[in-house]
């Protein structure tokens, strides 16, 4: 796969500044965005705000993403979250062609596996293929494509979905393929100067609750109500 920043608001670190201060200060937000005010101290009070779950600041920044090269069962995962906007390639109007699919890494290390995996794929192509040749819509024939088939698309999602999201599918248990993609998502973020400081938020949410809201820990943290769990919330020593 491969996912690409494409664009994003501008001057994310004071847009978001501007509103934070905005809620406490009697100053208006044109006078607060005028201000000259230390990238250091920005990232200090939005931090803060941040870490007091004050998350709407964040909505003020919006990012739009290329991710290329997933399978549809991972773009399916994906358009589940519904504040974000996507434009998916249609297989409809773009005809799959041969080898255009996804292989799961559990099948690819047993050969076994995968030669069953690719035989059945291969089988499904060519019906798909044949019914084409027969004058069957493409629109129609692609009914015989499984979820392995790659697919592309374009997304935008403001920051705060972004950072709610990543808790969900940066987890240890979230599938693999989607999981890669917000690693790669969080990547793109610590290569613009002005998102690096935002990229160290996009964790899994245990990472932010201190403990797994799962019914079942990876063992990062343990489960809510464990004995491992100081009164606090926070683990035991």
């Amino acid at each position: 796969m491969k996912v690409k920043l494409l664009t994003y608001t501008p001057h994310p670190i004071k847009a978001v500044f501007t509103a934070a201060r905005s809620c406490y200060s009697a100053s208006v937000p044109t006078q607060i965005w005028n201000e000259d005010e230390p990238k250091e101290r920005m990232h200090s009070l939005i931090d803060k705000v941040i870490a007091a779950g004050h998350q709407s600041v964040l909505e003020h920044i919006s990012l739009t993403f290329s991710i290329e090269g997933i399978s549809r069962s991972c773009s399916h995962q994906l358009v589940r979250h519904r504040i974000a906007s996507f434009s998916q390639q249609s297989q409809r109007h773009v005809r799959v062609e041969e080898g255009e699919w996804v292989v799961p890494p559990s099948i690819e290390a047993n050969p076994s596996a995968e030669g069953i995996f690719q035989a059945a794929l291969g089988q499904i192509y060519v019906a798909y293929r044949e019914l084409i040749d027969l004058g069957v819509h493409p629109e129609d024939a692609r009914y015989l494509l499984p979820n392995a088939t790659k697919t592309n698309l374009v997304m935008t999602m403001n920051l705060r979905e972004l950072y709610t999201v990543s808790g969900v599918r940066l987890c240890a248990r979230a599938q693999w393929e989607i999981r890669q993609v917000f690693e790669a998502i969080r990547e793109e973020l610590v290569k613009v100067d002005d998102l690096r400081g935002f990229a160290s938020h996009l964790q899994p949410i245990c990472s932010h609750l201190g403990y797994c809201p799962e019914q079942k820990s990876c063992g990062l943290f343990p489960v809510k109500g464990s004995p491992s769990l100081s009164e606090e919330g926070e683990p035991s020593p």
